[in-house]
């Protein structure tokens, strides 16, 4: 059952049939009193209400109707409807938790697709809490590319299975290298959309002035050199998903024409005055802190609440290290299958020696060492040798950025990792691991003793 909330009979009588032929019962409240009297008596899915009750609040009487409704029933989601000039408006109003929010005239497949994606995250959320294992998440999703056991990676692709199935915006956030992309493919590909386009667009690389081309498409003769019509990548799309890749370094002029997109589905390609409507799932993903954007007036907020209905952090790979051997195998066999090596393993001292380093490009630089070592290398079984001459090859820049992450560290903790290191390459050899950190014997047996070393 779906409350409405509005004092014009003809929006509650509008939505009752939308709703009624998309096969949703509903009910309507005139007041905010009298929806607080029916929700007491009544339990409801999902509320629709309308942020201005009269011509003096100015949006203040639904919110605070907004407050009351999720202090009473706070699992309840609540989509409001308000004014495109008061957006500013809705986004306190997401803040104070609203689900969603649509604006009028409202576009009735968007609004049925907003409920339909509030009451499927409802639902999901009321599934069992507890993560699952990578075998039970493995029997009931497709995560063929997202590799790992780790706790927090679990719990992440526990999310990802349960918001998979609703059209639910999600924003993927997290460090270069995290895997941002494959997320966003394993949304697709066990969503409903699986078998329609999935299109991935790098607003990185998109200029301003080419923006509403590339985006929206345009029409023969709506510049110099638009010599036929071309399909944008929202049209290309249409019916599937979208990955908006690098949408924190979006120009804001466009942030205002992605919002009205996204917002009514609705978008004219260039040229052209004849609006197109369009069914799309958005991903988007980014290594930028978005709400620090926001604060600095770069990134526009109501934007950001349009994105992150559902927020998907990825931790960078220091913070899983127990996943690295898992991640280099995975990656041996891919690589080792792409240029005929079948035979190739990675000995157990050089898994350690890889679980040692702080892998700033995270999962993509491990793939890339790993790529880079298979080619550099004659032998089937890859030693850590093999892997430090591999890395001797790169920048000064990139063997620096191998170093642990600023903070980690004390220098105390870094000598004796490296002690450690070298003892364990060497097999103790206390000769050669004075040798390979520039010490006298005398001066290594100190170090022991300083760091409780068992030589």
């Amino acid at each position: 059952m779906i409350l409405l909330i509005d004092d014009d009979p003809s929006i509650t009588a509008s939505l009752a049939l939308l709703l009624k032929q998309a096969g949703y019962s509903s009910r309507s409240a005139a007041s905010p009193a009298e929806a607080l009297r029916v929700i007491e008596r009544e339990r409801f899915d999902l509320v629709l209400q309308d942020m201005n009750f009269s011509r003096q609040t100015a949006g203040e009487e639904g919110l605070t109707l907004l407050k009351a409704i999720k202090a009473h029933t706070p699992h309840i989601p609540v989509i409001l409807i308000t004014a495109w000039g008061s957006i500013p408006l809705a986004v306190k109003g997401i803040q104070s938790g609203a689900a969603d929010f649509v604006t009028k005239p409202w576009s009735n497949p968007q609004l049925l697709q907003s409920v339909r994606t509030a009451l499927s995250l409802t639902a999901a959320s009321s599934i069992h809490q507890e993560t699952p294992t990578r075998e039970e998440l493995d029997a009931h999703h497709d995560f063929r590319h997202l590799i790992g056991r780790d706790p927090r990676w679990l719990k992440i692709l526990h999310l990802v299975g349960r918001v998979s199935p609703t059209d639910a915006p999600v924003l993927v956030t997290g460090e270069s290298g995290t895997g941002k992309e494959e997320v966003a493919e394993a949304l697709h590909r066990n969503s409903p959309r699986k078998d329609a386009p999935f299109v991935k667009v790098n607003l990185g690389g998109i200029s301003s002035t080419l923006f509403e081309s590339e985006m929206f498409g345009h029409v023969k003769g709506a510049f110099t050199d638009a010599r036929q019509d071309r399909k944008g990548r929202f049209e290309v799309a249409d019916g599937g998903t979208i990955f908006l890749d690098e949408i924190g370094d979006l120009d804001p002029a466009c942030q205002v024409k992605l919002l009205r997109v996204l917002q009514d589905r609705t978008y004219e390609p260039l040229g052209s005055s004849a609006p197109r409507t369009v069914d799309i799932r958005v991903i988007s993903a980014t290594n930028r802190d978005l709400p620090e954007r926001v604060e600095k007036g770069d990134f526009r907020e109501d934007l950001l609440y349009r994105l992150n209905l559902i927020a998907v952090h990825l931790p960078p790979l220091r913070e899983r290290s127990n996943d690295i051997p898992l991640l280099a195998e995975h990656f041996l066999q891919v690589i080792g299958s792409v240029y005929r090596r079948n035979s190739l393993s990675i000995s157990d001292a050089a898994l350690r020696w890889l679980g040692g380093l702080s892998w700033p490009g995270n999962v993509r630089q491990l793939k890339q060492v790993i790529e880079r070592t298979i080619l550099m290398t004659s032998g089937d079984i890859l030693e850590a040798e093999d892997f430090e001459r591999a890395l001797s090859t790169q920048s000064d820049e990139g063997r620096r950025d191998l170093l642990p992450a600023v903070g980690s560290m004390t220098m105390d903790e870094l000598e004796k990792a490296m002690i450690l290191k070298c003892l364990d390459h060497h097999q103790g050899n206390i000769s050669r691991v004075a040798e390979a950190l520039d010490l006298s014997r005398a001066a290594l047996y100190r170090r022991f003793e300083k760091y409780g070393i068992q030589s």
